[in-house]
């Protein structure tokens, strides 16, 4: 191990959160470059919809900054910065009381799909991630939330209760639930 790292540990993010409450501008950078992409990521999953992702995130971001005063680590900086965005995400859809609709050309676009059982498709990479869009782009929403908080943000499943304000055995189900629907999706790339 690298006797500079040992030195020199990383802060939390509760610290620099708190740090940069106190008016340490320079605590702001380091904060936002570790959640800046992974919470981009989440916004996009949710709304599909890159110019609506772009202003949710922006929103966010603009939420933390006018809460930073106030804020207290009563519970991690990660679970806060996703009950905003989670928070501001059902705002939109209340808003709008809309879905977005399948594309256009979704039906030219499931034409042009090749046999599923052509060694190439099997093998391809991209083929793999585009089945897994499906299978999840397929999940109800609130089993897709806890999937992607779970496996791309890494969260705990009691993080993922206090963001989504249900608790850990919902979570654990919707959880559950998930996984089955999206492994049948993945091995059945018709569902949706």
């Amino acid at each position: 191990m690298d006797d500079a790292a040992v030195d020199n540990p990383q802060p939390s993010d509760e610290t620099l959160m708190l740090a940069w409450a106190r008016g340490d501008a320079d605590a702001f950078d380091p904060l936002y470059a570790r959640h800046r992409v992974r919470l981009y990521r989440y916004l996009m999953r949710q709304l599909r919809d890159p110019s609506m992702a772009d202003e949710l995130f922006q929103d966010v971001w603009q939420r933390v900054i006018a809460a930073r005063g106030g804020w207290t680590p009563d519970a991690s900086f990660a679970t806060w910065l996703y009950r905003i965005a989670h928070n501001r995400i059902a705002d939109h859809w209340r808003a709008r009381q809309y879905r977005p609709p399948a594309p256009a050309d979704g039906d030219e676009r499931t034409a042009r799909i090749p046999a599923p059982d052509t060694p190439e498709r099997t093998l391809s990479q991209f083929e793999q991630r585009r089945q897994l869009q499906v299978a999840l782009d397929a999940l109800p929403p609130e089993q897709r939330e806890v999937l992607l908080l779970r496996l791309e943000q890494e969260l705990t499943l009691e993080e993922i209760g206090a963001i989504t304000g249900v608790g850990r055995e919902t979570v654990k189900s919707r959880l559950r639930y998930a996984m089955d629907k999206l492994r049948a999706g993945v091995a059945d790339p018709d569902l949706a």
